[in-house]
């Protein structure tokens, strides 16, 4: 669980996200030098990303040199997104929002 108010604001902006579009989930990320990023999961065709993958690409299309932290709203996501994640930045925190929007650590 984290008590960091800029995870807190990654939570709003996931929560927020989700429902804005909704989504059955979505993700936020903060970079290392604090912009975020929001996403959800995406489905065209045969192309099927997580909410975890999508917040990578949109992050990494603004060329992001390092990854501090990604919260995860509704559905959860899979173990290779995850891995995906641990190999861009391995020292990334990654939280999960539970059902009393407290943070819980992957």
């Amino acid at each position: 669980m984290s008590n960091n108010p800029e995870d807190l604001k990654l939570l709003t902006l996931a929560k927020a996200t989700m429902a804005r579009s909704n989504s059955k989930s979505a993700a936020a990320l903060r970079d290392n030098t604090g912009r975020t990023y929001v996403a959800i999961p995406v489905k065209s065709g045969t192309l099927e990303i997580d909410a975890l993958l999508a917040v990578l690409v949109v992050a990494k299309a603004s060329q992001i040199s390092g990854i501090e932290a990604i919260v995860i709203a509704g559905e959860s996501v899979t173990a290779e997104s995850l891995q995906v994640i641990r190999n861009e930045d391995p020292n990334s925190s990654i939280f999960l929002i539970n059902e009393s929007d407290h943070l819980i650590s992957l």
